[in-house]
């Protein structure tokens, strides 16, 4: 089996290069399909000038769209079986793969969750905490399910699942939508647990309050409009 790995990179200077060499460090058949979506700083020209390689698709947004934006088009490039969501930041840990992967070589469920809850974590502040539990109790309540980890950004598909969804989501509520659209349509999921390094907004980090307002919206939405 083949893994396609997406990731959406937006001002992710200083991080890029290494994630990707923790990616490669992994021994598994793998692609890399960078997606820079419209970074103001020196990404783009690391990913064009300093990760090369056969396995490595480069695409370019020329404004800044949004994660979901990003995942929408790294999707078009993939020739895997199996996509991976790989955010940039290096909270999440590559070495994870070949458990993140193992259910559905296994022909188990249709999806993974890394889960963050049911493994190693560190540094995630409390108020995330607190809405990171608040939406995954949202989301099982409303799609009568239990998911421990609505917003982890370890998603895992089956091609052919990932492609049949049609995402709307621009930003980060592509974390939601996507969680309804799979529940709706009766996919299964499975979870697995992930080491989890946080970092701060000084760091980087970009995903705030409002966006947790969104992603509630978003789930009373595609549970009852769609």
């Amino acid at each position: 089996m083949k893994i396609s790995i997406i990731i959406p990179a937006y001002n992710e200077e200083n991080s890029i290069k290494q994630i990707v060499k923790e990616i490669l460090a992994v021994d598994i058949n793998k692609e890399i399909i960078i997606v820079d979506d419209g970074s103001t700083d020196n990404t783009p020209k690391i990913i064009e000038e300093e990760i090369n390689g056969d396995n490595i698709i480069k695409l370019y947004h020329s404004k800044n769209l949004g994660k979901g934006a990003a995942i929408r088009t790294g999707i078009t490039a993939v020739r895997g079986d199996i996509v991976i969501i790989q955010d940039a930041d290096r909270e999440y840990d590559p070495r994870d793969y070949p458990k993140l992967i193992q259910p559905i070589v296994e022909d188990r469920c249709d999806v993974v969750y890394g889960s963050r809850f049911l493994g190693v974590q560190s540094a995630m502040f409390f108020w995330h905490y607190m809405g990171n539990k608040l939406l995954t109790l949202v989301t099982n309540i409303l799609y009568n399910t239990l998911i421990s980890d609505m917003e982890t950004g370890y998603k895992v598909f089956k091609t052919e699942v990932i492609k049949s969804i049609n995402i709307k989501s621009n930003r980060f509520n592509f974390e939601p939508e996507i969680t309804a659209k799979l529940l709706k349509r009766k996919f299964k999921i499975q979870q697995v647990p992930i080491t989890y390094t946080g970092r701060t907004y000084e760091e980087g980090k970009k995903i705030t309050w409002r966006d947790g307002i969104v992603a509630l919206w978003t789930l009373f939405k595609y549970r009852f409009m769609e």
